[in-house]
């Protein structure tokens, strides 16, 4: 079975060596809309695939970073880097381009990382990330399976290649969360007392 959860961002962003000389030259901006699928081949005690109330914790921060924030691939010119850091108190750094394309692979990673290494306490025993979309306009969009994520002919992506700024960090509910994500520590969902059993 599967759930969906949507998400949306404002963001900016160059795509270098598109074919489009205005995406690859301009700065410029969309208004994002991100589903996020979920799966699971048994439900929990609550007959849910996940609560969507989970989701509005590491998940959300991790996607809400994007929103009214410049994102830029690592390999471009060094000066319209510092550029965006310099002018944007928001901003992310990716291994890849950002591109509505890595976009969905990269929110695929994050949620994929961040499920893997929470602690379920309802019995959310299998839940995964199945597919994330992302809508860059109303008639566009690009999904992501797991398949791509690994597909390193597309990118490779690893945790510790990711950079946020501060004030992206500061805006998340814990703002040590990318590092907990990267030293491998736990999050925990909430404990549920069972009030109807089976």
């Amino acid at each position: 079975m599967q759930i969906r959860k949507l998400f949306k961002f404002e963001n900016a962003h160059i795509v270098r060596n598109c074919s489009s000389d205005r995406c690859k030259f301009s700065i410029h901006g969309h208004s994002y809309k991100v589903e996020l699928i979920l799966e699971a081949h048994r439900l929990d005690h609550g007959q849910m695939v996940y609560d969507f109330g989970l989701l509005k914790s590491s998940i959300k921060d991790i996607i809400d970073s994007f929103d009214h924030a410049i994102t830029f691939w690592d390999k471009d010119d060094v000066d319209y880097i510092d550029a965006c850091k310099r002018f944007s108190d928001r901003w992310i750094s990716l291994p890849v381009s950002p591109s509505a394309e890595q976009f969905s692979r990269v929110i695929f990673f994050w949620a994929s990382q961040i499920l893997k290494q929470t602690i379920m306490q309802n019995g959310e025993s299998d839940v995964s990330v199945y597919s994330v979309i992302v809508h860059e306009t109303d008639t566009g969009y690009a999904q992501c399976f797991i398949d791509d994520v690994n597909n390193k002919q597309m990118g490779v992506l690893n945790l510790e290649d990711f950079r946020f700024s501060d004030q992206v960090k500061a805006e998340w509910h814990d703002p040590k969360m990318y590092d907990k994500l990267l030293n491998g520590q736990k999050f925990i969902n909430p404990r549920v007392v069972l009030q109807v059993t089976d």
